[in-house]
């Protein structure tokens, strides 16, 4: 395995490690938008969003009980997510152009 598959390897799984375990760590506190909504008053009239009912709604996994069970298998699947998609974007764009047998 060459340094550059390690590298990303290892990223990889510090990546899984941080989503999976040290994610549920993360401050419980609003973000600045809630935070601010919260102080000058209006947090009362949000209204939820289109998939707040969603699998991975809340920064969880709905069905899963247990909240930091819930919270780190979400990470795990955004990082697996995000992984796939990036890629599948890096291979479209690096891919070489066909030579053309016409000079």
């Amino acid at each position: 395995m060459d340094k550059n598959k390690k590298f990303l390897a290892a990223g990889f799984l510090v990546s899984l490690f941080l989503a999976g375990v040290v994610s549920f760590y993360a401050s419980s506190h609003p973000d600045g938008l809630e935070k601010v909504a919260e102080d000058i008053g209006f947090i009362e009239t949000a209204k939820d969003h289109t998939y707040a009912d969603g699998a991975l709604a809340d920064y969880g996994v709905k069905g899963i009980e247990n909240e930091r069970a819930s919270v780190g298998v979400a990470g795990v699947i955004g990082v697996i997510g995000t992984a796939i998609v990036g890629g599948a974007l890096f291979t479209f764009i690096a891919r070489k152009p066909k030579k053309s047998l016409n000079k």
